[in-house]
């Protein structure tokens, strides 16, 4: 049995709590019980959730976990000084530490993330890094496992990371039939972006909703106004404006940022070679999708797959 203790404390966020699910089906997908779950926290007791509601756990003390996490919180708050020492005591006997969101301050305070890369809410990044600069912050990922560290994004990158964590204990088919169970998509890698070119557009009528759908399914083909505008029910001239107005950007605008986050996706998650990428994403060729990478990151996508291979 692996004991796996979340760390809480006044005001933590609630959808944390969404982990014990990932565990709790992870052993009812193995043959005996893998995972087991406390809730610890500082004095023990009653802690309140930020929903406003207690849940019941037990102070820190000299136990052993083989996984500790720390769970975030909507708020930037102080560490306390035992959690500091419980972390770097739990440090040197814990098999791997971990948080959600704002978690990752208090591994940043313990000193446990000196050197590592981390991650956290994006909105939250920009303080880690200016409070802690000797941690490595890549505040648009879900999810990094540096050594036997892991940190994540805020808010649903709580699933994804103790999918991640089911999968490197149990294997990839057992942490695919749990996200099924939980019906999410088999988690999202963890160099995926926090961001969605999809939830960004914000597209307000069901029309370019089903244009954009069509699109992202449909990127090796060409995908011209005339096409979009078909799936939408429109005219060409009729859909360009209405996806303007709703948009913001061009029709042709959108479709290059969806390739660019699916052909990222893609070098994030396998050893694609750069052409098959730009095949596969509608690019079309290296050049094309390089100068698409220059205007969306900076930086062409050679070093974004190299970093990951890193």
């Amino acid at each position: 049995m692996l004991p796996i203790g979340l760390i809480v404390y006044p005001g933590f966020q609630v959808l944390g709590l969404a982990m014990c699910a990932t565990f709790e089906l992870a052993n009812t997908a193995t043959d005996e019980p893998v995972y087991s779950i406390s809730l610890v926290s500082e004095h023990g007791g009653t802690v309140q959730t930020s929903a406003g509601f207690g849940v019941e756990t037990t102070a820190f003390d000299q136990r052993s976990f083989d996984t500790l996490l720390v769970m975030g919180d909507n708020l930037i708050r102080p560490v306390s000084p035992a959690m500091v020492q419980f972390l770097r005591s739990a440090s040197q006997t814990t098999r791997r530490l971990g948080s959600i969101c704002t978690g990752a301050i208090a591994l940043a305070e313990a000193g446990l993330l000196d050197g590592r890369r981390a991650t956290t809410h994006w909105c939250h990044a920009p303080a880690l890094q200016k409070a802690y600069p000797k941690v490595k912050v890549e505040e648009d990922r879900i999810f990094i496992n540096d050594g036997n560290v892991w940190t994540a994004a805020g808010m649903s990158a709580c699933v994804d990371l103790a999918l991640a964590l089911v999968e490197k204990d149990l294997g990839a088919q057992v942490a695919r039939r749990v996200a099924r169970q939980l019906v999410v998509y088999h988690r999202r890698a963890g160099g995926q972006s926090q961001f969605s070119v999809m939830l960004e557009l914000e597209p307000k009528t069901d029309r370019i909703q089903a244009a954009l759908t069509y699109a992202k399914q449909n990127l090796k083909s060409a995908l011209s106004v005339e096409e979009l505008a078909g799936a939408a029910n429109l005219s060409p001239r009729q859909f360009s404006r209405v996806f303007h107005a709703e948009t913001g950007q061009s029709p042709a605008k959108a479709i290059e940022n969806l390739r660019v986050e699916a052909a990222r996706l893609m070098m994030e998650t396998g050893r694609h070679p750069i052409d098959v990428v730009a095949t596969d994403t509608g690019f079309g060729d290296r050049e094309r999708m390089r100068r698409a990478f220059i205007r969306a990151f900076g930086q062409p996508p050679q070093v974004i797959q190299r970093a990951n291979r890193g």
